[in-house]
């Protein structure tokens, strides 16, 4: 019997199916190379900081975003009365208040309070609130002689509000004494209008470590793994693979 001079079927399918395999393990190696350079997406952007608030110095600016614009200032004041205050710097700019002896004032917020939207935020960019005054007959402020506490902060990014907080100690010994007052560390959420709690330094999911801040001299979030795509879930078309972009996390200037 003769055999056909021609190549068998059997090997042209066998080249398609070689190529399209090609073709698969290509698109495969491309899926995962995209996926591992992109990072996992972090949300709170969470800065240490060990700064004491000197006295009588200039206001001391508090950048909760690091682009180079404070968003709020500390004033340090002694003399005849001893006072420390923050102020905003910018209208947009809010401090969550609280009233100490009928005054309004800065509130000194416990760790885990949630600061957000529909809270008690004021602002007064001149005069600024105060978070503790002493004076030879008198003193208030939810600030004095606090060990640790939470300021509740809202602020402008790019004309998107943002809410974060500043953790601070104070030492208030009393009139004729000046008020001892230390920055202990601030954060923010990146997302526009989403809540923070106070002392809160990582996202809602804990597969996510929290972003810090150019400041602080710590290793940036390590993305998650991707898992290798599987022979058969390209040859469906891969459904459900999905990549993930990475969101700026540093405010341009406002």
């Amino acid at each position: 019997m003769n055999r056909p001079s021609g190549p068998r079927k059997t090997a042209n399918l066998s080249e398609s199916l070689h190529h399209q395999l090609n073709m698969y393990t290509l698109a495969a190696a491309g899926l995962g190379m995209l996926a591992t350079a992109q990072p996992a997406e972090a949300k709170i952007v969470y800065t240490p900081a060990h700064m004491r608030l000197e006295q009588n110095t200039p206001p001391i600016p508090l950048d909760l975003n690091h682009d180079g614009i404070p968003d709020f200032f500390f004033d340090n004041h002694f003399d005849v009365v001893s006072f420390l205050n923050v102020t905003e710097a910018y209208s947009a700019n809010e401090i969550w208040n609280a009233r100490s002896k009928g005054r309004l004032c800065a509130a000194a917020l416990r760790k885990g309070v949630e600061v957000g939207p529909n809270r008690h935020f004021r602002k007064d960019p001149e005069l600024g609130l105060f978070m503790d005054y002493t004076s030879f007959n008198t003193y208030f402020g939810p600030w004095h002689n606090v060990k640790h506490a939470y300021l509740g902060l809202k602020f402008s990014i790019k004309g998107k509000i943002h809410f974060g907080w500043a953790s601070l100690t104070t030492i208030t010994p009393g009139w004729p004494h000046g008020i001892t007052a230390t920055l202990t560390g601030y954060a923010y959420e990146s997302i526009p209008g989403k809540s923070i709690k106070a002392g809160q330094t990582k996202g809602s999911d804990d597969s996510i470590n929290g972003a810090f801040a150019p400041s602080a001299s710590l290793t940036s979030p390590i993305p998650d793994t991707p898992q290798p795509a599987t022979l058969g879930a390209l040859a469906m078309g891969a459904p459900g693979l999905s990549i993930w972009r990475r969101k700026d996390l540093v405010g341009t200037p406002q």
